[in-house]
């Protein structure tokens, strides 16, 4: 069972949230804030899988309680649903910890599986938030660009190669590859493998595959 605690200061949001949230399986609703502040108390004391929250409240911003939360719970993660999406807001949030950014307008299934993968740790990013991130990375990527051995790894896995694979052929530890795709997903701004490949055949990184053809 994952357990949530939500921070929105609209209780007709919060409920039809909530209401939302508990259709799906394996998703429970610990508790509600209408602040900050009190969204901080609950995650100390519940210390959640996943702390839901939005970026806008009356008395502490997004950014300012994602990264108490992280403080205060480490095993907490951060996913802020909001209605704001501009690249300052994004990465103000992200710089400070959250692991996922998702607006409300996001349909319930997928804000459901958001949930989910944002408790397995892993980034989730809507469209627009990771337009942000990429931005703000290409414009840092002429000073910080792939090394040899990350683009041997993104080619391979351009050619579908699986962490194994790549792994055994560059002879490296599953884990080293996995650590090299970290690198490779800051670099780029992008959150997964394909987002990855796209991006640097789109910069002209690794070939495309219709100049492999």
């Amino acid at each position: 069972m994952i357990s949530i605690v939500m921070a929105d200061d609209h209780p007709m949001i919060r409920e039809g949230i909530r209401s939302m949230i508990e259709r799906h399986a394996n998703l429970k609703v610990l508790g509600e804030a209408s602040g900050g502040v009190q969204a901080l108390e609950l995650v100390e004391r519940l210390q959640p899988d996943v702390l839901l929250l939005d970026l806008r409240m009356p008395d502490m911003d997004g950014p300012e309680v994602t990264r108490e939360a992280r403080r205060i719970s480490p095993r907490t993660r951060v996913l802020i649903l909001t209605t704001y999406d501009t690249d300052r807001d994004i990465l103000a949030a992200i710089e400070a910890g959250a692991g996922g950014y998702v607006l409300k307008d996001i349909e319930p299934a997928r804000l459901a599986e958001a949930i989910r993968a944002t408790a397995g740790g892993r980034t989730v990013l809507d469209q627009r938030a990771a337009e942000a991130v990429a931005n703000r990375m290409r414009g840092e990527s002429r000073e910080e660009g792939l090394s040899g051995q990350e683009e041997r790894v993104l080619s391979l896995a351009a050619g579908g190669k699986t962490n194994r694979q790549i792994a055994r052929i560059l002879n490296l530890g599953e884990t080293t590859v996995k650590t090299y795709f970290s690198r490779i997903f800051a670099k780029l701004g992008v959150a997964d493998r394909t987002s990855a490949v796209v991006e640097a055949m789109r910069r002209g990184i690794i070939p495309s595959r219709d100049g492999q053809a």
